[in-house]
């Protein structure tokens, strides 16, 4: 690429993802209620993203009798966490450490 190229790349990249990030408060301002849609979506999506996101990340697990073991623990581990705290930050940071430990030092 040339300089050129690279310049109309980045400004191309960065109008891109300011178009995104502000164009929900041009089309829905802060005095303004949303469309009954919207404020569905705003209460479903959360946790279709995170339904998506298990299956994804358990797509590729072999589940036998050694294999998944890690995955399996891990999943409990996040369910009893996010029972215990309620949050899920420290939720999925938790369960990924977790995991992590459990990959890297036991199923080696």
């Amino acid at each position: 690429m040339t300089v050129m190229q690279r310049i109309i790349t980045v400004f191309a990249v960065m109008a891109g993802t300011m178009l995104t990030r502000f164009l929900p408060f041009f089309i829905f301002p802060e005095g303004k209620t949303p469309p009954k849609y919207i404020a569905w979506l705003g209460t479903v999506l959360p946790h279709a993203v995170i339904g998506l996101l298990v299956v994804y990340c358990l797509k590729d697990a072999v589940f036998s009798v050694y294999h998944g073991l890690p995955e399996t623990a891990a999943i409990g581990f996040i369910f009893l966490l996010h029972r215990w705290k309620k949050n899920t930050l420290f939720s999925i940071a938790g369960g990924t450490i977790f995991y992590m430990v459990l990959v890297q030092n036991l199923f080696v």
